[in-house]
């Protein structure tokens, strides 16, 4: 978790202040990374360092399309896309087609038409999806190094979207990697812009109430995060706090998350036993909106996951 959430505030802080370009770039590379400097100073335009505060896109009439695996130059220094439901996948040429698509039929699972669904809430979540350019980058491993030619392009591309994750292809724990990080941008986005009272990123949320109950309590250890109290901090905490309930929710980490994160609670009946803001919030959204993708499903990653050894 530590390495993740160091590469996260790393991500972050370079969006808030601007980013700096190498002596190496293209000089046209590095009149957009100015450009995107210059903004950013300027003007804030992310929230917790990675949700666009205002909208920059506007949704479809059809809320549930879906798109293949094509080439694109729109999310440069990645290569193709995929978009599914609101939310953009994006990979440079070292990512598997079949990988992003498997991706994608997991987001189409997780939000479903009937069983119990509030259908014309689910669309407004989706709707805040594309409004606000949810995108997830993936990469190869853990190889998130970009060639100095190539940086202000990912800072531009950082700067116009809501980017608060990566998805990491072939390495352990796979099935984990893909749905923690999908929710992480489900709660980011679609969720603090629809339940803004309940999952909003703020300290007036009730997901900020109950994670003070979990702390509290000494069920959610925050001592890795470090000690500052700022946006970006909070809103970490907030994105790994709402996967850590959903997941318990939907009773995945279980048999899917590692066993060094959340080993007390990990059930939708530990929940409701040890942390009750916690699963009252749960029960009184999430299954209005989403579902945990299907078993087969979750196990199809299986064969992405690299051996520890």
């Amino acid at each position: 978790m530590s390495v993740r959430y160091a590469f996260c505030v790393i991500l972050c802080l370079i969006l808030v202040f601007g980013a700096c370009t190498s002596e190496k770039a293209e000089p046209e590379k590095a009149e957009e990374g100015k450009v995107a400097s210059e903004r950013t100073e300027s003007v804030k335009t992310h929230l917790g360092g990675c949700i666009l505060l205002a909208p920059a896109a506007e949704a479809p009439s059809d809320l549930y399309q879906e798109s293949d695996v094509v080439s694109t130059d729109e999310y440069k220094p990645f290569t193709k896309k995929l978009s599914v439901y609101g939310i953009v996948l994006i990979g440079r040429d070292d990512i598997s087609d079949d990988f992003m698509r498997k991706v994608a039929k997991a987001i189409k699972e997780m939000f479903p038409q009937g069983n119990g669904i509030d259908v014309e809430l689910q669309k407004e979540l989706l709707r805040n999806m594309y409004k606000y350019k949810t995108v997830i980058p993936f990469f190869k491993g853990q190889d998130h190094e970009f060639a100095p030619e190539d940086e202000a392009a990912w800072d531009l591309t950082r700067s116009q979207n809501s980017i608060c994750d990566i998805i990491m292809e072939g390495v352990p724990g796979q099935v984990n990697e893909v749905v923690e990080h999908i929710l992480h941008h489900v709660s980011d986005v679609g969720l603090h812009y629809t339940f803004p009272d309940e999952w909003g990123i703020s300290k007036t949320s009730k997901v900020y109430q109950a994670m003070q109950e979990a702390i509290d309590k000494e069920y959610y250890i925050v001592d890795q995060y470090g000690e500052r109290d700022d946006e970006v901090r909070n809103r970490v905490l907030l994105q790994e706090f709402a996967y850590w309930v959903i997941g318990s929710g939907w009773n995945f980490l279980g048999p899917y998350a590692p066993d060094a994160e959340w080993k007390i609670i990990r059930t939708a009946s530990d929940l409701k036993e040890k942390l009750p803001l916690s699963y009252e919030l749960f029960e009184s959204t999430i299954p209005k909106v989403m579902v945990s993708p299907s078993i087969d499903t979750l196990e199809e990653f299986k064969e992405f996951a690299r051996s520890e050894n």
